[in-house]
């Protein structure tokens, strides 16, 4: 009963006019997000942080959250009908919704994706609201050993996995623990890494290193090494489902959700594999003239069943970053910034000191849903328009968005030359396949591993045995470390068996 009445109490304040008004826009912003190709939900979230700086914390989250769901709801669009999946995780609704789009199904495969979304958001919205609140309270009994070693997990699960290699995703985790220690330190408060510069001594803030990594470097590198696409858009046909395609497509979209929701949840998740898994398991249920369409005209289920799976993982994802300050994506890991930008410290606390916050945010997931299934099936062409705009012009908006929202917040000129800096440096990491969503959670996440570590060995009174004696502690020391061995041990049977 707890639960239902934080739930009402969030409903309450995420229906207020202005609430439901900062959703919407999220949710329209979100949508158009999606469906413009290269520009991803934490490009957009990213380039709004300093914008949004002044606007109070709950609209602003439900602004964000709003863009962060309604991008996926987005993404399936150029997906289907260009064949150019906005994110890594609309790559498979391209490979059977562009087929359906070629075959003359477009409106179909546009519809299956929307409410298989809706579904699927909803479903996991549920177990964030039942399921968040109850690791809230058990995280609140961790102390500074058991919160560094989460931190250590979150590092290495995100260097892991947003990689293209652990390597590659641990040198830019070290990237952004360095950046992270610029500036006096906490305890002694001697200055570190400032080169003698005034403006350093306060540290490089969140809001431009996210900026420039995402949004600049974004503009950067199409300009440099992207040529104008030549895609042809496929012709849209009536947005409807016949009593066939409701048959195939409901198991598709329960069996996406119960993948996704579980991937969502657990640190090292992300939305590539669901998607994967999902498209797998309808393509091995499939038979008959269901199973022939795979790959050739397009089967419906290979869109439902991933576009399920995308959205369940992607909202259950709150879960670790909402109770435990873990991203398990690019745009959690600046959302995680978005917080921090308020003096809010996403973990177990948040749910006792901002819970008016947190059960507004849960509830406007519910609203934004909604929003969306409306905005998506009746304005489906409308969104298709946007596909028109040329390039050049619209990476310009991007750019004089980000300088004027990175100068808004000090009025200095050294942040500009720090932005454009970062930006460059984001080219490079993109340009030699390096992550850049471990710089961002190293900078957020380093300074208070630095502070727990600090205080963990003060409990042990100077001895670091201290996170071998504690039963957790040593539980996620096990966990952190079958993270980095099980994946190789695997890689390495693999090998063998193919030789």
């Amino acid at each position: 009963m707890d639960i239902l009445n934080a739930l009402m109490q969030g409903f309450a304040t995420a229906i207020s006019p202005a609430n439901l008004m900062w959703a919407l826009v999220g949710c329209v912003l979100g949508t158009v997000v999606g469906v413009l190709p290269g520009i991803g939900p934490a490009v957009a979230v990213a380039m709004l942080l300093p914008i949004t700086a002044k606007v109070e914390a709950t609209a602003s989250m439900i602004f964000f959250a709003g863009i962060y769901y309604g991008a996926m709801y987005g993404g399936s669009t150029t997906s289907i009908l260009l064949n150019t999946p906005g994110e890594t995780a609309t790559m498979v609704t391209a490979m059977e919704g562009n087929k359906m789009a070629k075959s003359g199904r477009a409106g179909q495969a546009l519809a299956t994706a929307a409410i298989g979304s809706f579904v699927a958001g909803t479903i996991a919205t549920v177990i964030v609201t039942l399921f968040a609140p109850v690791v809230a309270e058990q995280a609140v009994k961790l102390g500074p050993p058991e919160y560094f070693m989460l931190m250590v997990l979150a590092f290495t699960t995100v260097s892991a996995v947003l990689g293209k290699s652990t390597l590659r995703g641990m040198t830019a985790l070290l990237l952004g623990l360095a950046i992270g220690c610029i500036g006096l330190d906490q305890i002694s408060g001697q200055p570190r890494y400032t080169m003698g510069k005034a403006e350093l001594l306060d540290g490089i803030e969140i809001v431009l290193v996210a900026v420039g990594l995402f949004a600049v470097a974004e503009v950067m590198y199409a300009a440099m090494y992207e040529g104008r696409s030549t895609e042809a858009r496929n012709p849209m046909s009536r947005v409807y489902m016949s009593g066939r395609d409701w048959k195939r497509s409901i198991p598709a979209w329960l069996r996406g959700t119960a993948i996704g929701a579980p991937f969502g949840c657990i640190p090292a998740g992300g939305t590539e594999i669901p998607t994967f898994l999902s498209y797998a398991t309808e393509k091995k249920l499939a038979k008959g003239e269901d199973l022939k369409e795979f790959g050739t005209t397009g089967a419906i289920e290979g869109v439902a069943g991933p576009e399920a799976a995308n959205n369940a993982a992607v909202t259950a994802a709150l879960i670790p970053l909402l109770t435990l300050g873990i991203p398990t994506s690019n745009t959690t890991a600046i959302l995680l910034g978005a917080f921090q930008n308020y003096g809010l410290n996403p973990g177990p606390q948040l749910f006792t000191t901002s819970a008016a916050l947190v059960w507004a945010l849960i509830a406007s997931l519910y609203i934004g849903n909604v929003m969306l299934l409306i905005l998506n099936l009746p304005l489906v062409k409308l969104w298709v328009k946007l596909l028109e705009i040329p390039k050049p012009q619209l990476y310009a908006g991007i750019l004089i968005f980000a300088t004027v929202g990175a100068y808004g917040m000090r009025q200095s000129a050294f942040d500009l030359v720090l932005l454009y800096a970062i930006g460059l440096l984001g080219v490079l990491m993109r340009r030699f396949d390096f992550p850049t969503a471990p710089v961002v959670v190293g900078m957020i996440l380093g300074p208070l591993a630095e502070a727990q570590l600090r205080n963990a060995v003060s409990i042990g009174e100077g001895s670091f045995s201290v996170f071998l004696t504690r039963p957790m502690s040593l539980a996620l020391l096990v966990v952190i470390l079958a993270v980095l061995i099980v994946p190789r041990v695997m890689r390495m049977r693999a090998a063998r068996k193919l030789a």
